[in-house]
């Protein structure tokens, strides 16, 4: 395994802990639903949150549900890998959690936002870190234009708040472009298995193809 790849006490193997980021409408959750379908290996971290439960949500399957005494002790504690308030509720990601799935050799994905990405780098540096691009940002505007649900207002803000998410896509170790679903879930399950190098932020190719989606939507 690529990140952590030292044995628990009990002989068995570290899972490792990949970060995914992407701006809204990347493709990212779909992308994620569809690499954990297809390895069962893999495990989906389950957040906190001080939100209450819809009525399709069971606790500590799609959330933990807690309140926001509970959420702030934990915060107090240590207790989060990172954690954000989003409107007026709280998301956090259980360090605890995290472990005991990496220590039982399962990988376990975390899909938050660029800067949940650096509070999990600065709390576990052996994490790492993919960021999803769309193949361009007039793509995205299409897709939303698509919807017909948007205001103009709204498109104009959402393409503002994605270019400003996709300007720190340097700050991760590997660059999926989702310019076509299929290849680029196996871009996804190849860096995750170790056997995809060709994403690497490293790479000139890569930063180059990165650096052309920004820069398409920023003239």
């Amino acid at each position: 395994m690529a990140a952590s790849d030292e044995p628990t006490r009990t002989g068995q193997s570290r899972g490792d802990l990949w970060v995914i980021a992407a701006p809204s409408g990347a493709g990212k959750t779909s992308l994620v639903r569809k690499l954990l379908a297809r390895d069962p290996r893999l495990a989906f971290s389950i957040s906190y949150t001080t939100r209450r439960p819809r009525p399709t949500e069971r606790d500590g399957e799609d959330y933990f549900f807690v309140d926001e005494d509970t959420f702030q002790s934990m915060v107090e504690r240590g207790a989060f890998l990172e954690h954000a308030r989003v409107f007026d509720r709280r998301y956090g990601t259980s360090r605890e959690h995290v472990e005991s799935l990496l220590a039982s050799g399962r990988s376990v994905l975390l899909e938050i936002d660029w800067q949940g990405a650096r509070q999990v780098r600065e709390r576990a540096p052996y994490s790492r870190g993919i960021f999803i691009l769309p193949p361009s940002v007039a793509e995205l505007e299409r897709r939303w234009r698509g919807r017909g649900t948007d205001t103009e207002e709204t498109i104009a803000r959402r393409l503002r708040d994605a270019l400003a998410d996709m300007a720190h896509w340097p700050e991760f170790d590997h660059v999926v472009v989702n310019d076509d679903f299929e290849a680029a879930l196996d871009r996804l399950a190849g860096i995750v298995a170790g056997t995809e190098t060709g994403c690497r932020t490293t790479l000139p190719a890569v930063r180059a193809a990165a650096a052309a989606v920004v820069a398409g939507g920023s003239t």
